[in-house]
C-alpha cells in the first residue's frame, strides 16, 4: 500500500536525507537582517514567524489598519524575542494599501535593530507588493513567493527582478494546471521550477525554497488520505535531486479538520513536523504555542495519529476521529508515580536523578553504586558518565532545556564531591608501580622535559645538536612535515634525550615517540638494541612508532596518516582512562571574562553546560587580563579559550588578546560569546588578527557542537577551515556593505538635526533640583520587575506571562518561574542584598548642536533621603556630549542626537536633564559564592540572575518616581507594569553604552556629577563597565518628543570632532568608539 522506496515494514523514522548529488563543496542558503541567517545541514530547524500577518492575525490587521504601526512592531518585536529567527510580513487585505503598509512598516522595523536583526520574508500574491518590499528591506530577504502559475513567462520574470534585488525565493508546488497536490505533481513541478530557475534564470540554487504544499488531513475525502506522506516523501525528493534546495511549509494547515480540538492540533503538529524534518524540511512556519513535545505526545494519540499521517490503516481517519473525541488535557502524574523510580536499578536511578535534576537521593545512590564497583572513580566513568550522556543527548535533540541542563550539573557536582574522599583514600593505598612501570598520565610532572640521565647529560646534549645539523635524507623529509605544528596541530620536537636515548623525534603532549631506522637497524645487535630501548620507553609511558628510510621518502603520506592515526587513538585512549567528570574527559577549556569586564552569568551558564559534557572547566572568572589568560592557557595546556563580555570596550579586549595570542604563536582555538559580541564583528575584527580558529558562539546549546568540532581529530580540520572561509566572505560582505552605504559629514547631519519647535515648548520645572541618594526595600522593586528577560538568561525565548503556557518550553518555564519566586522570597525576607541609588536633576541647555551643558545647583526641596551636593570641585558647568546618526537617511527624516532633546541656550529656555545610577548588586556575589562552594551551579546562576532583574526593576522604580514627583512632569500618569516594560510613559532614560548613547565614557561624567562611587560604592572597572555588576546607569530627558533610537554608523570626521570635543586624542576616541566606526 505504501510505495516510494518506503516499505509497510521500514522504521518511518528513519529515514535519512542523503547529501545533494553532485555537491562541488558546499553552498548554503545565507539570509540576513543587521545579522546573517546561514543554513548549513547542521543547522535546527529554521522557525518562520507568522504573525505579522494580516491575513493571520487579527490584532496585527486592526493595527496595520489604524495605522498603530507602533503597537504593529511590538508584534514583530515578540516573535523575534520568542524565537522566530525569519518575521513573515504580509500585506494582502481588500481594504489596505498593500504597497503603502508593506514600505512603511519595513521602514520601521529597519529603525529597530532588535527586530531588523532577523531576515524579513516579503509575503504577497500581488508583485507590486513585493517588489515594494524588495526596495525597502535591508540584508537579503525571502520573497513569498513565486510560481508557473501564470505561466513560464512571468515566472522567469518575476525571478529575474528577485535575483537582481538579492533575495532568495519561496517556489510554490503550482503551474497552469493548479496546485499539485500529488507526490508525483509536486516533484514534477518543482524540477520543472528548478531547472527553470537554474538554467534560464542563473538562480542561486541555494537561494530557491519549495513550499511543496501542506493540505489538511482526515478531512474523510479519499483523494485526501495521503496529503501528509505525499509531502514527505516529495520533500525527500527535492533534498535528494535537486542539490542545495530547500523545503518549507505552513504546518498549521495540516490539522485543519480538527479546529477546536487544541490538543489533538498540537500533536499532530509536533507528528508533522517530527516526520517532515526528517524527510529533509529545514524551515517553515510554525506556531510554537500550537505545538506538543512529541516524546510527550501520549503513545495511544501518536498512534492514532501517525496512522493519519502516514497511511498506514484504510480506517485511520475514522478511528483518529472517534479517539479525538475523548482528548483533553491529560492528568499529571501523581506522587505515587512519581516515586516509583526509586524501585529502578541504581543505574537508572542515577540516570533518572540527573536527567531531572533531582539529588535528594544523589548520595544514597551513590554509595551503592560505589559498593557495586571495583574503584570509586567507576561510578564517575560508567554510571554518572551513562546519565551525564542521556542528558547530553536530550539536551542537543532539543527533548531538554538549560535550566534543566544546570540542575543536572548541580547534582552531577554533588555526586562527584561525594565520591572525591574515596577516590582519594583509593591513590593512597594503591600499590606503587613496578620500577619502570609508571603510569602513563604521570609521565610528565611538573619538568616532564628534563627526562635526561643526569650523568650522561652533556655527552647526550652534544650528539644532539651534531645529529640535528646533519640529519639523514628521511629525518630532513619527516622534520618539514612535522615541524611547526604542521601536522594537526600537534607539536614536536627532534633529537630528544630520554634517559640515556635520543628519540628520533616526539610529540610529548601525546607521550608518542617516532624513530626513522636506517637499514643498519636489521643487524641483529641493532635489533636487539632497539627491542631493549623500546622496552624501556613504553615502561615510562611512551608509544614508540618505526617507519624505515625508504617508508618516509617514498610514503610519506602514508607515514603521516599513521602519526595522526596513533595520535588519535592515544588521545582517545587517554580520554577513556580519564576522569570523566568535567574533569578533562572531552577537553580542558580556560573561561574568563575579559579585563575591565565584571559581568558572568552567560559565561557561567556556558560553563556548566560544556561541564555536564564531559569538558574540564578552568574558570578564571571575570575582569581577567590579556596576560593572565595567556599565562593559564599555556601553563595548564588548555585545548579551547573561551572569551565572553557584556559591555562593547570588551570587544576591543578580545581583538588585543587575538593578537597577543598571534604575536606569540599560540595555537589554541578561540570561542567568542556574550550580549555584545556578534558573529560579524568575530569575522571582522577578530578572526583576521589570529592565525587560528575564532568562532562566535550565541547560546549555550551551540557550545557544545563548537568545542566538539574544535577537538574532534577527524572534524577539527575541515571544520576550521569552513569557519574561516565562512568568516572571509562575511567579512568581505561587510566591509563591501559598509563601503556602499551612504553617509553625510558631521556637518551636514547637524543640519539634518530634529527639529522640535521651541518656541511653543515650555520645559516642565521640576519640583527638586540637585542630587540626592534613595534606598527603597527591594520588596519595593518586585512589581516593577520585567520577566522576558529572565527567560532569555536561561536560554528559554518567549515573552513572560505567555511563555508559561508555552507548548514548548512552557512546563520548564513554569518550574523556573517557581524556583526563581521562591528565591525572590528568600532574598527579601533575609535580606542577602540591599537596593542603593542617587539621582540628580539640573538646569540644561545644549550649546554647538551636539553637546549637553549641566549647571550643578545645591539641593532644593526633595523627596528622598540623604541630600548630597555635588562632588568637590564639580564647581562650573559639566557638559555631556552626545553622538549624531551620520548615515543617509530617507527624505525628511532627521539624523538625532541626545542632545535635540533638550532647548539650545539661544532659545533663552532653561530646559532641565537627570541622571542617575542604581544598584542590587551588594551582598549577591557572596551570596553565589556560598551557593557555588556547595556545588550549587544553579542557585548561584539564580541569585545572579535575580539581581540584575531587581537592578532594572529598580531603575523602572526610580524612572517613575521621577516623572511622577520628584520632576512631576508627568504627575498624572498611570501605567500598568506591563505598559512601563513597553515603555508607554513619556520621556526616555537612555544608557551610556546602549543604542543610542554607545560611548561609555560619559559614565565619567555621570559619576563625576552624581559623585557616585563615593556617595553609593558602585565603582567603575578601567572598561568602565559597574561593579556591582547588578547596577544601571543613565539619563532622564523629559521632553515629549523624546525617544529610543540606535546611532548606528559614524565616520572618522564625527570622531575627530568628538575627540576635540572631549579633549582627548583621536586614537583614544577611536578606541571607545570603535564599534561604531564605519569602515
Amino acid at each position: 500500500m505504501i510505495d516510494n522506496n518506503i516499505t509497510e515494514n521500514e522504521n518511518f523514522n528513519e529515514i535519512s536525507i542523503a547529501p545533494p548529488s553532485g555537491a562541488g563543496g558546499a553552498r548554503y542558503l545565507k539570509l540576513s537582517g543587521l545579522e546573517p541567517l546561514i543554513v548549513t545541514p547542521e543547522s535546527n530547524f529554521v522557525n518562520i514567524g507568522e504573525r505579522t500577518n494580516v491575513t493571520g492575525s487579527r490584532k496585527f490587521l486592526r493595527l496595520i489598519k489604524e495605522e498603530k504601526y507602533e503597537e504593529a512592531l511590538d508584534i514583530a518585536r515578540a516573535q523575534v524575542d520568542g524565537g522566530a529567527q525569519i518575521i513573515d510580513v504580509n500585506m494582502d487585505e481588500g481594504m489596505l494599501d498593500g504597497v503603502h503598509a508593506m514600505t512603511t512598516f519595513l521602514n520601521l522595523i529597519a529603525s529597530e535593530p532588535d527586530i531588523a536583526r532577523v531576515p524579513v520574508m516579503i509575503d504577497s500574491s500581488k508583485w507590486e507588493i513585493i517588489e515594494a518590499g524588495l526596495k525597502v528591506t535591508q540584508g537579503k530577504s525571502v520573497v513569498n513567493s513565486i510560481s508557473l502559475k501564470e505561466g513560464e513567462e512571468l515566472f522567469i520574470a518575476h525571478a529575474k527582478k528577485v535575483k537582481r534585488y538579492g533575495a532568495a525565493v519561496i517556489v510554490m508546488a503550482f503551474d497552469e494546471v493548479g496546485q499539485a497536490d500529488t507526490y508525483e505533481r509536486r516533484i514534477e513541478i518543482c524540477k520543472r521550477s528548478y531547472d527553470i530557475l537554474v538554467d534560464k534564470v542563473g538562480f542561486a540554487p541555494e537561494d530557491i525554497i519549495f513550499d511543496p504544499n501542506i493540505f489538511p488531513v482526515a478531512t474523510g475525502m479519499e483523494e485526501h488520505r495521503k496529503n501528509a506522506l505525499d509531502f514527505f516523501l516529495a520533500a525527500k525528493w527535492i533534498r535528494e535531486n535537486l542539490p542545495y534546495a530547500h523545503v518549507s511549509g505552513g504546518v498549521s494547515n495540516v490539522s485543519f479538520s480538527f479546529r477546536g480540538n487544541d490538543k489533538v492540533r498540537e500533536a499532530m503538529h509536533s507528528a508533522f513536523l517530527y516526520h517532515a524534518i526528517a524527510h529533509g524540511m529545514d524551515m517553515g512556519i510554525v506556531n510554537p504555542e500550537m505545538l506538543e513535545i512529541y516524546d510527550e505526545i501520549p503513545k495511544d494519540l501518536l498512534e492514532h495519529i501517525e496512522d493519519v499521517l502516514l497511511d498506514r490503516r484504510d480506517d485511520a481517519t475514522e478511528r483518529l476521529l472517534a479517539f479525538a473525541e475523548n482528548v483533553t488535557g491529560g492528568a499529571k502524574v501523581n506522587e505515587k508515580q512519581a516515586q516509583e523510580w526509586r524501585s529502578l536499578p541504581v543505574q537508572e536511578r542515577l540516570t533518572h536523578a540527573l536527567v531531572k535534576g533531582l539529588d535528594e537521593f544523589i548520595e544514597i545512590d551513590v554509595e551503592e553504586a560505589r559498593q557495586q564497583a571495583s574503584k570509586p572513580i567507576e561510578v564517575i566513568e560508567i554510571n554518572l558518565m551513562n546519565g551525564m550522556n542521556v542528558v547530553g543527548d536530550l539536551f542537543g535533540s532539543g527533548k531538554m532545556f538549560l535550566p534543566q541542563v544546570v540542575k543536572s550539573a548541580r547534582v552531577m557536582k554533588k555526586a562527584v564531591a561525594y565520591l572525591l574522599p574515596f577516590i582519594e583514600e583509593a591513590k593512597r593505598q594503591a600499590p606503587s608501580a613496578p620500577k619502570g612501570g609508571t603510569p602513563k598520565q604521570d609521565v610528565k610532572g611538573e619538568l616532564y622535559w628534563k627526562t635526561a640521565n643526569p650523568v650522561n647529560y652533556g655527552l647526550l646534549k652534544e650528539f644532539c645538536k651534531t645529529m640535528r645539523n646533519i640529519p639523514t635524507e628521511a629525518e630532513k623529509v619527516l622534520w618539514e612535515a612535522l615541524s611547526g605544528k604542521k601536522l594537526e596541530g600537534y607539536k614536536f620536537r627532534r633529537q630528544h634525550i630520554l634517559g640515556n636515548y635520543i628519540a628520533d623525534f616526539i610529540c610529548l603532549k601525546e607521550n608518542i615517540i617516532i624513530e626513522v631506522d636506517g637499514l643498519i637497524h636489521q643487524l641483529p645487535d641493532n635489533i636487539a638494541s632497539d627491542i631493549e630501548r623500546t622496552k624501556w620507553l613504553e615502561e615510562q609511558g611512551y608509544r614508540v612508532i618505526r617507519f624505515t628510510n625508504d617508508e618516509v621518502i617514498n610514503r610519506l603520506n602514508e607515514v603521516l596518516d599513521k602519526i595522526v592515526s596513533e595520535l588519535a587513538a592515544n588521545k582517545l585512549t587517554a580520554e577513556l582512562e580519564a576522569p570523566p567528570s568535567g574533569a578533562g574527559g572531552a577537553g580542558k577549556i580556560l573561561m574568563a571574562t575579559v579585563k575591565g569586564d565584571v559581568h558572568d552569568i552567560g559565561k557561567n551558564i556556558v560553563a556548566v553546560v560544556l561541564g555536564c559534557n564531559n569538558f574540564e572547566i578552568i574558570d578564571l572568572g571575570v575582569m581577567v587580563p590579556p596576560e593572565r589568560i595567556i599565562e593559564v592557557a599555556v601553563k595548564e595546556q588548555v585545548d579551547i579559550i573561551g572569551l565572553s563580555g557584556l559591555i562593547t570596550p570588551s570587544l576591543d579586549e578580545m581583538v588585543y588578546l587575538a593578537k597577543e595570542m598571534d604575536k606569540l604563536n599560540i595555537s589554541i582555538p578561540i570561542m567568542i560569546g556574550g550580549a555584545t559580541t556578534s558573529r560579524a564583528h568575530t569575522a571582522v575584527k577578530i578572526a583576521p588578527e589570529y592565525r587560528e580558529t575564532v568562532v562566535h558562539v550565541n547560546d549555550a546549546s551551540r557550545a557544545v557542537t563548537v568545542a566538539g568540532n574544535l577537538l574532534n581529530t577527524a572534524t577539527k580540520r575541515d571544520y576550521s577551515k569552513s569557519i574561516r572561509e565562512e568568516y572571509d566572505k562575511l567579512r568581505e560582505g561587510y566591509l563591501n556593505r559598509s563601503r556602499d552605504k551612504d553617509f553625510l559629514s558631521i556637518e551636514d547631519a547637524r543640519r539634518n538635526k530634529l527639529q522640535l519647535d521651541w518656541d511653543a515648548f515650555t520645559p516642565v520645572t521640576p519640583k527638586f533640583t540637585g542630587v540626592e541618594i534613595i534606598e527603597p526595600h527591594p520588596s519595593e522593586l518586585v512589581d516593577f520587575i520585567d520577566w522576558t528577560p529572565f527567560f532569555q538568561t536561561w536560554d528559554l525565548h518567549g515573552k513572560y506571562p505567555a511563555i508559561l503556557n508555552d507548548e514548548v518550553v512552557g512546563e520548564q518555564a513554569k518550574v523556573l518561574f517557581a524556583d526563581a519566586q521562591k528565591m525572590l522570597k528568600q532574598m527579601i525576607d533575609e535580606n542577602w542584598l540591599e537596593a542603593k541609588g542617587i539621582y540628580g536633576i539640573f538646569p540644561a541647555n545644549t550649546v554647538n548642536d551636539d553637546d549637553i551643558e549641566i549647571s550643578p545647583l545645591a539641593p532644593k526641596g526633595g523627596t528622598g533621603t540623604g541630600s548630597v551636593a555635588p562632588p568637590s570641585g564639580a564647581g562650573g558647568a559639566v557638559r555631556f556630549l552626545t553622538l549624531r546618526q551620520q548615515s543617509q537617511k530617507t527624505k525628511g527624516a532627521p539624523n538625532i542626537a541626545l542632545s535635540d532633546f533638550i532647548a539650545p541656550k539661544d532659545t533663552g529656555k532653561t530646559d532641565y536633564m537627570g541622571a542617575f545610577c542604581v544598584t542590587t548588586g551588594f551582598g549577591v556575589d557572596e551570596k553565589a559564592a556560598e551557593f557555588e562552594a556547595e556545588h550549587d551551579d544553579y542557585n548561584a546562576i539564580m541569585v545572579k540572575a535575580l539581581a540584575d532583574r531587581l537592578a532594572e526593576a529598580f531603575a523602572e522604580y526610580l524612572h517613575l518616581k521621577v516623572r511622577k514627583e520628584i520632576w512631576g512632569y508627568a504627575s498624572d500618569e498611570v501605567l500598568s507594569n506591563d505598559e512601563l516594560i513597553k515603555e508607554q510613559y513619556e520621556g526616555i532614560r537612555p544608557a551610556p553604552g546602549y543604542p543610542a548613547c554607545p560611548d561609555h565614557l560619559e559614565k565619567k561624567t555621570i559619576w563625576q556629577l552624581l559623585d557616585v562611587e563615593h556617595k553609593i560604592g558602585v565603582s567603575l572597572t578601567e572598561s568602565l563597565a559597574m561593579w556591582p555588576a547588578s547596577s544601571v546607569s543613565g539619563y532622564y530627558f523629559a521632553n515629549p518628543k523624546s525617544k529610543y533610537f540606535g546611532l548606528g554608523k559614524i565616520k572618522e570626521d564625527q570622531v575627530v570632532d568628538y575627540a576635540k570635543r572631549r579633549n582627548i586624542s583621536t586614537d583614544e576616541a577611536t578606541k571607545w568608539l570603535n564599534p561604531n566606526i564605519a569602515e
